[in-house]
């Protein structure tokens, strides 16, 4: 039997929404009180805490009663330790109590609390120490939004361990400014002084730097940080790894003397680094240099962050939610009103971008300059090797051979080589099929001089090996190693040491006598007065890669080498192995990193490609991707490219986060959104992240916000 009250009319539906939402309104808000009944600080009894809670479907601050006996410890950005998760009930009155203990973070002291139920207690304040300071809190929230990631995954990457021990520690009296620095080499520059003046005033000059040639970027960027200093203002600068840190840290206490900055780099160890990172948190030191985590450093009152070599994948961090430097240091310049410095001796696509659309300006040297302190390039192609019998027969062709000759009576002469190892890569020299172990099929490598071949995987020695394509039994390197060359050279210049520095053993700096020096891209060591001259060998192996950013990337890793050249004034010369025809290869022989940025840049806009775009990447299972595309409510205009399937991580390298496990078959797809809708796209991706998470259903995918390797 039924009712005229079973169906209500619209009418009356929207009268009794009308009453329940008036209702609620009224209703008042819990007052704090604790499963215990324990008596509850006077004033602000509420903290809101950040639990240690990585994923995104528990990315919210969550309400805990201070009871009185923790209320002077519980300070906002102090670390506690809180019960969460629904516990276990108590047999003998029914109520739930427990739950794990977790840690967590005060981020707020408020006195009522939204939730009607009754608060658990926070259980201990592990330090009073407030290491989660307003600004850096709002920074990490800035970061997880930017990045679809959790805000206690971001806090994780920005607020170090503690170690109880150094904060009994005093950190010291913060030293007066220093004054403002005199240009120096920033002379060189046309509109250098007058950013440096900008800086020593308080302003908040922006700019994207592209540097000489030459040692003198580290004393710049310290000059630069001396003149925000002068400001009484704090300065940060970030660089890709710790040899560069250590270059900026010895020309900032050259110029300030010690004790007006720290080195944050993971060299220091755990507790020294959490040492100095306490002094910047407590405002004893206004000035950093650091690597990738640094860029979250508690500077005070900051007025400057600098970032060197943005193009270096140094700066992109392999933990959730992959956060790159560069978008951080820029998030901040525009929260915290600070000036921004992205320089380098290349130019990135991103770098131009800010120039494109005006947020910075750029400030560089004239072209007089340029040709006056850049060495002489020179190119060997295609062409030129197959007509030199010297080139076929051994890999250095005649061109390079006469100019490491030449440059040996002068100096050191440096050899950049893509790869480490002997012979990385193999293939069949007849039909140039990649070799692969018969077992995995893995890539087969000869890790000596006695050419035994062994897979790259599962290590296994490989013998007889023959073709499976073509049936032959000879192979070719397609990519010679470092240490393979270093022997040929040594060979060919039986007279001249042979120095090598790679990933297993890094040289810092080698002495201005003659010797050869080979080197992979990013480990070359700085030479006293220059190289007299450098070979950049298998060039196509750097402009072939499957990516968008290989002529980029080839460009700057070129120029990283050139740059430690003497100029071609002083008999300086570069010789590279590439094709000359090619973009790239053009714009080294000109020097020209910011004009081939800027026709990249126009590439990019007419694909539609960062970073003229946002694009986000999702990776996983066949199943699990089309599941999250499905349920994601894109932003309106979004494109979807793909899902097209991810090749297993390449030989010789270290696996990435993008990478499938081994023996898995993943997909990734693409998606695409124009300027100014990526916060919608990462709110999206966000919330479908946090509803299959909370279903607990499928296989997990990942998310990646501007990626930075699309194939």
């Amino acid at each position: 039997m039924s009712s005229e009250n079973e169906h209500p009319e619209p009418e009356q539906l929207a009268l009794i929404r009308e009453s329940v939402r008036k209702a609620k309104a009224k209703a008042p808000r819990a007052r704090p009180r604790t499963w215990r009944g324990a008596e509850l600080a006077k004033e602000w009894p509420v903290a809101k805490v950040l639990v240690d809670k990585g994923p995104v479907h528990l990315d919210k601050l969550w309400d805990y009663a201070v009871p009185a006996e923790l209320d002077a410890d519980a300070r906002p950005g102090a670390r506690v330790r809180v019960r969460f998760g629904a516990g276990t009930k108590n047999v003998r009155d029914g109520r739930r109590e427990g739950g794990g203990l977790l840690d967590g973070f005060i981020v707020e002291r408020v006195a009522e609390s939204d939730y009607r139920g009754p608060l658990a207690a926070i259980a201990q304040v592990l330090s009073p120490e407030p290491v989660l300071g307003t600004e850096l809190f709002g920074l990490c929230r800035a970061v997880a939004d930017r990045y679809a990631g959790s805000l206690a995954d971001v806090v994780q990457l920005a607020v170090p361990p503690r170690h109880a021990r150094i904060e009994s520690e005093p950190s010291g009296p913060l030293l007066p400014p220093p004054g403002a620095p005199a240009p120096g080499s920033w002379a060189r520059y046309p509109t250098g002084p007058g950013y440096l003046e900008a800086l020593a005033r308080g302003e908040s000059p922006r700019a994207v730097w592209t540097a000489l040639p030459g040692p003198h970027w580290a004393e710049e960027l310290a000059r630069a940080a001396a003149a925000a200093l002068a400001s009484r203002r704090g300065a940060l600068i970030v660089v890709p790894d710790g040899r560069a840190a250590a270059r900026v840290d010895a020309a900032l206490t050259g110029l300030l003397g010690d004790g007006r900055h720290v080195l944050l780099t993971a060299d220091t160890g755990p507790e020294e680094r959490y040492r100095r990172w306490l002094a910047v948190s407590r405002g004893a030191v206004r000035a950093v240099v650091g690597t990738r985590a640094a860029m979250f450093a508690p500077v005070r009152d900051l007025g400057f962050v600098a970032i060197w070599d943005d193009g270096d994948s140094s700066h992109s961090e392999q933990h959730a939610p992959q956060p790159h430097a560069r978008e951080v240091l820029l998030l901040r310049a525009a929260q915290e009103k600070a000036a921004f410095l992205l320089g380098a001796v290349g130019c990135s696509v991103e770098a131009a971008q800010l120039v494109r659309t005006g947020w910075a300006l750029p400030l560089g040297a004239d072209r007089e300059r340029v040709r006056a302190v850049a060495p002489l390039v020179r190119t060997v192609g295609d062409g030129d090797l197959a007509r030199d019998e010297a080139a076929r027969a051994a890999r250095l062709p005649s061109l390079a051979w006469q100019a490491a000759r030449e440059g040996l009576r002068h100096g050191p002469v440096l050899v950049q080589v893509p790869r480490r190892g002997y012979v990385p890569r193999l293939a069949c020299e007849r039909c140039r099929e990649p070799a692969r172990c018969g077992g995995c099929a893995g890539p087969l490598e000869a890790r000596g001089a006695d050419g035994a071949l062994h897979c790259g995987w599962c290590g296994l020695e490989a013998r007889d090996w023959h073709c499976p394509e073509c049936g032959g039994a000879r192979l070719r390197a397609q990519v010679v190693g470092a240490r393979r060359t270093a022997e040929e050279l040594g060979r060919a210049f039986p007279a001249v040491p042979v120095r090598t520095s790679g990933r297993d053993h890094v040289l810092d700096t080698v002495p201005g006598t003659p010797a050869l020096v080979v080197a992979t891209p990013g480990a070359e060591p700085v030479a006293e007065g220059g190289y007299a001259a450098a070979l950049l060998l298998d060039g196509w192996a750097l402009l072939g890669l499957p990516d968008l950013r290989a002529g980029e990337e080839a460009l700057r890793r070129w120029l990283a080498a050139a740059a430690l050249v003497r100029g071609q004034e002083a008999g300086g010369t570069v010789v590279v192995v590439a094709e000359p025809t090619l973009r790239p290869v053009q714009a080294l022989v000109r020097w020209d990193p910011a004009g081939h940025a800027v026709r990249e840049l126009a590439e990019r806009a007419e694909l539609g490609f960062p970073p003229v775009s946002r694009m986000a990447s999702v990776s996983g299972v066949p199943e699990a991707v089309a599941d999250f595309l499905g349920l994601a409510e894109l932003p309106e205009g979004a494109d979807v490219l793909g899902p097209v399937p991810v090749p297993p991580a390449a030989a010789g390298r270290p696996r990435r986060p993008g990478d499938p496990p081994p023996g898995e078959h993943w997909e990734r797809a693409l998606v695409r959104v124009r300027p100014g809708r990526g916060a919608a796209l990462a709110a999206a991706l966000k919330t479908a992240q946090a509803v299959r998470l909370t279903r607990r259903e499928g296989e997990p995918v990942r998310l990646r916000m501007d990626p930075p390797d699309i194939g």
